[in-house]
């Protein structure tokens, strides 16, 4: 690994990926660890120049205060403790800073005089970095990579193909919780136009039959993980020397997903919805990275913009839009109204601007009036929002006549839905998806 790396140790602070970040933007690659990582452990990750130990109030496990292994005090890491009181480190700071710009500095003191850190995490490095990592983990054996077409698979597939060539084989998979058109243009994208080697499995029937009558979240994405990866298994009987499965797996999955110090969000399908047989051994080589590294990374491995700015997609699809038990009802509710609020935001620009917009349909239906009758159907709710990282989000303000008109257009050419509704909720504390 090129890179010098500052250690975040989770002492139960709530600003650990902040923290991370912070430290990247000065140009050093950082990573979070759990509190109780050995110090034979830590001396094992590459490069590492500073500890920073982030304290905080979920600093209490199983009704004792935590505290990192005594043994790293010792070790001759310069260290920073944070909203921590450690008997060994001389370093210590009840708060962060209030400020961004107080938090660099403090940052940039830490990092560059006390750690002698370079400023050398760049996505050029990155790339190189996992190149390598890949071919060495690899060897010449065949890799699987679900390919939604969505930017994680997408730059995960740009990388391994420059990593392993042909040793790629991408499967897209339709579970019938696709947006409209969209396994058309995976098909047009990946297959004509980038010649990848590409499987198309329509297994939308074999999906909603495994999701009938379920209605908890959390199930549901379990559900369609384990599902997904049942399907790659069987592809994979069809080939030889499959041993891998790449997955986009990135730094916000791993952290809502919960840490020691810190309950869960929810379940990610590629980080909780794993089964226990699984026969692959797991390829993620963005798993260290946030959404706009992410796409940064897209761009380095010289992806067109239109692909790595692509509106995030999420793994179980309509899935978590259609909330609540799945109908082909509502599932067509939303894909159509999905539609809709996409065409009209590609017309005005806003596509461009707004990170990520969607449409959800609730497992509830409401009074209304439509052709002079009463009617008894269901609401749409329309989603857009703004994040850097997908670790926080502001709302879009809409203007009211283009509201207005994707009101109508919803009204007038989904069936069953006799209602529209904006979700002014911010993140936190909804979550950017309703489940």
């Amino acid at each position: 690994m090129k890179q010098d790396m500052i250690v975040i140790l989770d002492l139960g602070g709530q600003n650990n990926t902040a923290i991370a970040r912070a430290v990247r933007s000065l140009g050093v690659y950082s990573e979070i660890h759990p509190h109780d990582i050995s110090r034979d452990n830590l001396s094992q990750l590459p490069n590492v120049k500073g500890i920073i130990i982030n304290g905080g109030k979920n600093n209490m496990v199983d009704g004792a205060a935590i505290d990192i292994d005594h043994s790293i005090y010792e070790a001759g890491y310069p260290l920073i403790a944070v909203a921590h009181e450690p008997a060994k480190c001389e370093n210590k700071r009840k708060s962060w800073p209030e400020t961004e710009e107080e938090t660099a500095t403090l940052l940039k003191d830490f990092i560059f005089h006390n750690c002698q850190a370079k400023p050398n995490w760049n996505m050029k490095n990155f790339v190189e970095d996992q190149v390598e990592l890949v071919k060495k983990q690899v060897g010449d054996k065949r890799v699987l990579l679900a390919l939604s077409g969505g930017v994680d698979s997408s730059v995960v597939a740009a990388l391994l193909i420059k990593a392993i060539g042909k040793q790629l084989i991408c499967v897209h998979v339709n579970h019938g919780l696709m947006r409209k058109g969209e396994s058309e243009t995976v098909l047009e994208v990946f297959k004509n136009q980038l010649d990848a080697n590409l499987i198309y499995v329509d297994a939308s029937e074999r999906f909603l039959k495994k999701l009938e009558n379920i209605s908890d979240p959390e199930q549901k994405r379990k559900i369609i993980g384990a599902e997904f990866i049942r399907v790659f298994e069987e592809e994979a009987r069809k080939l030889d020397g499959i041993e891998f499965l790449a997955q986009g797996t990135i730094y916000p999955d791993i952290v809502e997903s919960g840490t020691k110090t810190a309950s869960a969000v929810k379940a990610h399908h590629n980080v909780g919805g794993l089964p226990k047989d699984l026969n692959f051994s797991l390829v993620e080589p963005l798993y260290h990275l946030f959404k706009d590294e992410v796409r940064a990374c897209g761009l380095e491995l010289g992806l067109p913009n239109a692909m790595v700015y692509r509106q995030p997609f999420p793994g179980p699809g309509l899935g978590v839009r259609c909330l609540g038990a799945i109908t082909k009802e509502r599932l067509e509710a939303v894909r159509e109204s999905d539609a809709i609020l996409r065409e009209e935001f590609a017309k005005t620009g806003l596509d461009k601007k707004v990170w990520q917009y969607f449409t959800v349909v609730p497992d509830f239906k409401s009074v209304g009036v439509k052709n002079h009758a009463r009617s008894y159907e269901y609401p749409v709710i329309i989603r857009a929002i703004n994040t850097i990282d997908a670790m926080t989000a502001s709302i879009e303000q809409i203007d009211w006549p283009l509201l207005l008109k994707i009101t109508d257009r919803i009204l007038k050419e989904v069936p069953h839905v006799n209602r529209v509704c904006y979700d002014l909720s911010p993140k936190p504390c909804a979550t950017i998806e309703w489940e």
